[in-house]
Parts: C-alpha cells; sequence; structure tokens
C-alpha cells in the first residue's frame, strides 16, 4: 500500500469544496444598458418615434419640409434599430451562458465576445449619429496654409505642408485646386528646406469635392515641425511652426435659382457679404511672373470695411478671374469670422472658452520629428513612424487624420451627453418644483 501524498491545509480546503461549473462570463447581463448613457439613448428614442411619425405623415401627404427632417433623422433611426437589435442578442447570449446544455453554454461562449464588440461599435456609431451634423459639412472647403513661429525654417516647413495636402487629394481621388500660392519676396535666392521646398508665404488649396470640409475640418490647428535645418552647422534641431485653416468653400459661380445663389444673397446667411461695405482696389502685380508684372492692373485687394477683413489676388493674369478668386476667398473668410462668433456664444453656454478657427501657438495639434521618424496627434494620442510617408500624403497621413476625426466626433459627443444630462437635471428640477407648489 502506497502512502498517501503530502496535502498543504490551503489546498486540503479547496479540495474539499463542491466543484462549481467552470464557465467564464466574458460580459455581465447588465452591460448592455450601460454602453450609452440614459439621457442620450433616450435622446434617440425620441427622434426615432419623430423619424416613425414623419414617415407615416409623408405617406398622406408630401412637404418638403417633412422630407428634409426625415431624411436627417434616417440616420440616427437606422443606427438605434442596429444598436437594439445587438443588445437583443447580447441578451440572449447572456441567458444561454446560464444554460444547463453544455453545447449551448459553449456556442454562448464563443459568441459573447464578438458581439459585446460589435455593441460596442455600435453605440460609438449612434452616439456619432445624435451629433449636430456641422451646417457646411457637406461643402467643399479652403485650407489656407501659413507660416508660423519658426522663422525662415516655417516657411519651408509649409511648403512642406501644403504639397502634403496636395499629394493626399491625388491619392485618394479629390479634385484640388491651387487658388494661391505666394513665395517669400527675395526666396528664390534663399538657401535651406529640404529638397524642393521654398519658402512659402501663403497657399490656399481649394478641394472641390462635397463633403471635403468635414474630411479636412479636423486639421485646422497649429502643425509643429522638429528638425535639422539644411543651414544649420552645429546639427541642432530647430522647432519651427505652421498654421493651417480650414474653411468651407461655395463654388466660384453659382447656377441660377440654386440653393447657393440664394446664401450669396440672402442676408441672413454667414456668406452673404453686402457689395457697399465692400472696398475694391486694383494694383499692379508684383514678383516674378513675365512682362505683365508692374505693366498691368491685374492685381485685386478686396477690404470688408466691418471687420477689416483683406484679401488680395494677383495669381492669374486676368483682372476678371482674380477678382472672382478674392470674392470666393473673402466669403469664406468673412463667413468663418461669423461662424467663430456664433461658436464661442454656444461655448460659452458649455464652459468652454476655445472656438475651432482660432488658430494660436497654444493650438498645436500636431508634432513632425524628423529625427525620430515620428508624426503625433496631441489630440487623439496617436503615435506613427514613416513620416516620409506622411509628407507624401500617404496611407499614415490618412491614419493620423481618421484618428483627428474621431477624436472630434467623441468631444461632440461629450458635449452633447452633458448638454442632455442638464436638461433632464433642468427638467427634473421644474418638476419637484411644481410638486412642491401642489403639496403647498
Amino acid at each position: 500500500m502506497f502512502p498517501a501524498p503530502w496535502v498543504c491545509r490551503r489546498c486540503a480546503t479547496a479540495l474539499a469544496k463542491p466543484l462549481r461549473r467552470q464557465f467564464l462570463r466574458y460580459a455581465s447581463t447588465d452591460a448592455t444598458g450601460t454602453n450609452l448613457p440614459p439621457a442620450l439613448l433616450q435622446r434617440a428614442r425620441n427622434l426615432a418615434a419623430e423619424h416613425a411619425t414623419l414617415a407615416t405623415t409623408l405617406e398622406q401627404t408630401f412637404d418638403t419640409k417633412a422630407a428634409k427632417r426625415l431624411g436627417e433623422l434616417s440616420r440616427v433611426a437606422t443606427a438605434l434599430q442596429s444598436y437594439d437589435a445587438a443588445r437583443s442578442s447580447l441578451a440572449e447570449l447572456n441567458q444561454l451562458s446560464e444554460s444547463s446544455d453544455a453545447e449551448l453554454r459553449q456556442l454562448a461562449h464563443d459568441e459573447l465576445a464578438s458581439t459585446h464588440e460589435q455593441l460596442t461599435t455600435l453605440a460609438t456609431a449612434l452616439s456619432a449619429s445624435l451629433t449636430p451634423r456641422d451646417p457646411y459639412a457637406h461643402m467643399p472647403c479652403l485650407v489656407e496654409i501659413r507660416p508660423g513661429p519658426g522663422g525662415m525654417e516655417g516657411r519651408y516647413f509649409a511648403d512642406a505642408v501644403y504639397k502634403m495636402y496636395r499629394a493626399y487629394c491625388a491619392r485618394v481621388g479629390l479634385r484640388a485646386n491651387t487658388v494661391k500660392y505666394e513665395v517669400a519676396d527675395g526666396a528664390e535666392t534663399s538657401a535651406g528646406g529640404a529638397a524642393n521646398e521654398s519658402p512659402l508665404a501663403e497657399a490656399v488649396l481649394e478641394v472641390l469635392d462635397e463633403g471635403a470640409y468635414d474630411l479636412f475640418r479636423s486639421e485646422a490647428g497649429m502643425h509643429r515641425v522638429q528638425r535639422v535645418p539644411a543651414t544649420e552647422k552645429q546639427g541642432r534641431t530647430h522647432t519651427s511652426a505652421v498654421a493651417v485653416w480650414v474653411l468651407p468653400s461655395f463654388p466660384a459661380a453659382p447656377e441660377s435659382g440654386s440653393s447657393l445663389e440664394a446664401d450669396f444673397d440672402n442676408p441672413e446667411s454667414d456668406f452673404y457679404i453686402d457689395p457697399k461695405e465692400v472696398k475694391s482696389e486694383k494694383m499692379r502685380a508684383g514678383g516674378a511672373g513675365g512682362q505683365h508684372v508692374n505693366k498691368t492692373e491685374s492685381a485685386i485687394r478686396l477690404t470688408h470695411i466691418p471687420t477689416g477683413t483683406t484679401v488680395s489676388m494677383q495669381d492669374s493674369r486676368s483682372q476678371h478671374r482674380n477678382r472672382e478668386d478674392a470674392w470666393r476667398l473673402l466669403r469664406s473668410r468673412v463667413a468663418a469670422q461669423r461662424r467663430e462668433e456664433q461658436e464661442k456664444v454656444a461655448n460659452s453656454l458649455r464652459n468652454s472658452v476655445l472656438a475651432k478657427n482660432q488658430i494660436t501657438r497654444g493650438d498645436k495639434i500636431r508634432t513632425y520629428n524628423y529625427q525620430q521618424d515620428r508624426c503625433t496627434d496631441h489630440r487623439a494620442g496617436l503615435d506613427v513612424h514613416n513620416l516620409p510617408d506622411v509628407l507624401l500624403g500617404g496611407e499614415t497621413l490618412g491614419k493620423l487624420m481618421d484618428a483627428a476625426k474621431s477624436w472630434l466626433v467623441g468631444r461632440d459627443v461629450q458635449a452633447l451627453i452633458a448638454e442632455e444630462e442638464m436638461k433632464a437635471e433642468d427638467e427634473s428640477k421644474r418638476l419637484g418644483n411644481g410638486i412642491g407648489k401642489n403639496k403647498k
């Protein structure tokens, strides 16, 4: 007879307990109710109910405003339907996980993780659908690039940023047109910068496709570069910056009777400018450009007197073409200023002091580090390498832009949650005061 093996007291106590069913729960039954805040979920259900009511009404009588509203709400209704379906699937799987049938338990175990991940994705999509869509999201855009702090090195990198966005548009198939490309005076004899970089004074790139503003609006801000300039003999790293503005853009000549023409002529539109408030000046073009320079008055300068906004254009030899481009750029700049004033009022209600189009040294959004072959988006907290691919407008730049856009949507969702919770709190207080008065 073999002697019994020695077992410690702790193991003996554990072995004495009855065996429990070995099952790992990957998602709890209450997880389905914690993916979205209650205030946000209630807002989604209210909008879905309004969508259903409008759909029933339009089946009987057609109304343009109702049809437009129905289209706006369809995104929320579809996202809520998918979200509810995923919640139901997760609840069923949680019930199956408690089944006495081992095969059903294993089946639930295999599906729980993927279903829970799908629910998280659908919750994010539903939250994004609830955020107010930017009124200019469907429009083309103007990307303005100017050198910031950093002297001549900032001008060289401004040219790199301009070429980066132009290459990105070419890669993804967006139609882009250079509205303005102005090199600093005396730049032709300047030495410095990386290969094929010119010291840029200002560049304006127009992306003509619809929805371009929504794609590029997260690129507005201060872009910082850290690299060793070509003229640096000590090998020291210099830090410079480039400011990028992203503005909505209207086509130069809207068709007669179109909504775009109405925006030009509608005094309530942000893009409306009274011609009486604009001072127009003709000038002789300056800089390199052939015989027409300093001989013909083809350059145009427009000044919006109420805001002091000034736009000058001399890229074309045609005065008429320069005037059209100057008016388009002036409308966009004035509209951005008016929109920023509106956003300042809205942001003050949300206890925020930042405006989207305000570019200052503190608005650093991205860093391009040449020595470390790294690009960092400070808002999304994303680090990517392969900096040459970023500057060539490659897939790495696309990852940065997608991350920045996701951050922007997340910020809007948080603001919406705070707004809905504030409304619910105010409603609760109002009902509480009404009950107190009735008791008196």
